[in-house]
């Protein structure tokens, strides 16, 4: 029985709020006003109307739903275009085959040498410390990653802090996941405490989706960890589009900033969703204003799933010419796309 409401999460912590994710596409639907809506679809030739519960439950048996209440608070009631509902509401579409589209996009399991750990560019290595995430974006290019043969515990951390000790090269560690950031203070504060002890270290990078879709996760003992050590910490976070950046998101990464955290933001461009010059140069002012700069836009990664959200290089590349005009060039994101086998980001511009 669905019994909550899109109501205050002022009084739950962050882990009540992830514990608390909407995983029910019908409270979902209930909650935003939905349940009542019809989508055309087709049959034998012939126009049905089929609702969108219908619809979306195939997808959800291939990836499934998950969204805290805190982000659902910023979402339309109503309005099944709503930006935010499009990243997080699975679709029929989604089953739908695509040429070129994979489960393994970037081809990441082959730079997969050890538990945890991925090794695709020359100095740097990605740790992938949690296989969880605070949402489930539709488009992740991880929605087919092998987390269960990627979840080492404290002990078998110890191959991949070996792996990087043996390598001198490596001076930037990343975090990432799933989401980082859905891992405990505690955790992170001993695995960052084993990567400052390999002296050619010099960087810890961040990427995480977690300040925007729960804000009260970047407590203080966040920011313990992020800030006690000698590393040069850098926070990338993940958004997508202004209407994701609320008052409680901009507290949260003024935290940060204040904290002395360098803030970067990628976003990743999405048809019917932030395929706009408006659209994006008020994600760009919006995060400015948040002690954020742009960082990346990124094209799709083509993952089985997600063809529909793809917009052509073309088109990207008319929408950062035309951005680049309206705006001074520090808010204005490299567009690139991230090709198996590159020793970086391949730059569209």
């Amino acid at each position: 029985m669905i019994t909550r409401s899109v109501a205050s999460v002022d009084s739950l912590t962050w882990q009540e709020q992830l514990a608390g994710s909407i995983r029910d596409l019908k409270e979902l639907l209930h909650l935003l006003e939905l349940n009542s809506f019809k989508a055309d679809t087709f049959e034998s030739g012939t126009l049905l109307k089929e609702s969108l519960l219908d619809q979306a439950l195939a997808a959800n048996q291939d990836f499934p739903l998950r969204v805290p209440m805190a982000y659902l608070q910023r979402i339309k009631k109503g309005d099944i275009n709503d930006p935010l509902l499009l990243q997080i509401l699975p679709l029929k579409e989604e089953l739908s085959g695509a040429p070129g589209y994979t489960a393994d996009p970037l081809s990441e399991q082959i730079a997969n040498p050890i538990p945890g750990l991925i090794h695709k560019y020359h100095g740097r290595v990605l740790l992938i410390v949690s296989p969880n995430c605070a949402i489930n974006c539709r488009y992740c290019f991880r929605r087919h990653f092998p987390y269960q043969d990627n979840k080492p515990g404290r002990d078998e951390w110890q191959q991949a802090l070996d792996y990087i000790a043996g390598d001198d090269s490596i001076t930037e560690v990343i975090y990432s996941g799933g989401d980082p950031l859905a891992a405990s203070d505690k955790q992170l504060l001993w695995l960052t405490e084993e990567i400052v002890q390999i002296k050619h270290v010099k960087r810890l990078r961040v990427h995480t989706r977690l300040p925007i879709v729960i804000p009260d996760r970047i407590t203080d003992h966040c920011l313990h960890w992020l800030t006690s050590t000698d590393l040069l910490t850098s926070l990338v976070i993940h958004s997508n589009h202004p209407n994701e950046l609320d008052s409680h998101v901009g507290s949260a990464l003024k935290k940060l900033a204040n904290a002395g955290v360098t803030l970067l933001n990628q976003t990743v461009l999405l048809s019917g969703i932030n395929d706009s010059v408006e659209t994006l140069q008020a994600l760009s002012e919006k995060l400015f204003q948040m002690d954020v700069l742009p960082y990346y836009i990124h094209q799709l990664d083509k993952v089985k799933g997600a063809a529909h959200f793809e917009v052509t290089d073309q088109r990207a590349k008319q929408l950062i010419t035309k951005l680049t005009a309206q705006l001074p060039g520090y808010l204005v994101p490299k567009l690139v796309r991230e090709m198996p086998g590159h020793p970086n980001k391949v730059p569209l511009l």
